[in-house]
């Protein structure tokens, strides 16, 4: 059990389209940074005028070391992705840190996996708790990735991205994770993660997405689709009222949550995006 005691946001972030990467990769090639300034619980930036993104640090990575084993199975599933025309990233000595043996035979860093990772869950706020298996003797616990604030998705690939200091704590459950017929991730809360006025949101705009492409065929329980749908139109939404394609790009990843709204209405599955409308508040 790692509890999350304090998070402390450093003074500035940034926020960026990274070509090849992100949600919508395909159509978002060119590249487009964000400098945040973060002041009284708020980010704004001189790149997204007129936005106001509320606060609540998490830390988007945080895991524990797998075993040997772990680390050769993991390392060929994902080579096998590769191999089938999918995209991930196997090991790359030249990216990695600390060089040498790390990036030859380490995990990259940038999927989660069992034992945790980069899964940029924004619930995980100060105040939470966090529920990892102990793989290997000591559990080796990492942390990183501070996020100042993030739409449920981040689906530019990046979300407000800051430095900050994470206060945690640690308790074992001797047993709990043999005991269970899962692997993944367990996380609680006994609070909202944010004031309740954001993580509600109190007022917002909405638009669904469903699995049907441009030609306006169905891609029947296609979720993946859906969700691109409803990021593709709320873009649209967003530049109906001043911003341009990269702002409402990043607009959806630092804001606009991801809700699967159904997955029995077949064959069309819905996906809604929710814009909350306090970040369009002056001061």
């Amino acid at each position: 059990e790692i509890e999350f005691t304090d998070i402390i946001a450093q003074p500035v972030a940034f926020s960026a389209i990274i070509p090849g990467l992100g949600f919508l990769r395909d159509v978002m090639t060119e590249p487009f940074l964000v400098h945040w300034q973060i002041r009284d619980g708020w980010a704004t930036s001189a790149e997204i005028p007129g936005v106001r993104i509320p606060g609540a640090p998490f830390m988007g990575v945080s895991g524990v070391a797998p075993s040997a084993a772990q680390l050769a199975a993991w390392t060929a599933r994902e080579q096998r992705v590769i191999d089938k025309g999918g995209l991930a990233f196997p090991p790359d000595p030249a990216g990695a840190v600390p060089t040498g043996p790390c990036g030859i035979a380490g995990l990259r860093t940038l999927p989660p996996r069992e034992n945790g990772g980069n899964f940029d869950v924004k619930q995980l706020t100060k105040g939470s708790k966090l529920f990892l298996p102990v793989l290997k003797e000591g559990g080796l616990f990492s942390t990183g990735d501070g996020h100042f604030a993030q739409g449920d998705g981040e689906v530019c690939v990046t979300a407000v991205e800051m430095g900050a200091t994470a206060v945690v704590r640690f308790k074992v459950h001797k047993g709990l994770a043999n005991s269970r017929k899962f692997t993944s991730p367990v996380f609680s809360r006994t609070s909202y993660f944010i004031d309740p006025r954001y993580a509600v949101p109190e007022r917002f705009l909405g638009v669904m997405g469903m699995p049907i492409d441009q030609a306006g065929e169905i891609e029947a329980e296609n979720l993946t689709l859906a969700c691109r749908n409803a990021v593709l139109n709320m873009m649209e939404l967003l530049q109906e009222r001043g911003f341009n394609r990269q702002q409402a790009y990043v607009i959806c990843s630092v804001a606009v949550d991801l809700r699967i709204s159904n997955v029995v209405d077949v064959p069309n599955y819905v996906v809604s995006a929710l814009l909350p409308e306090a970040i369009f508040d002056a001061d």
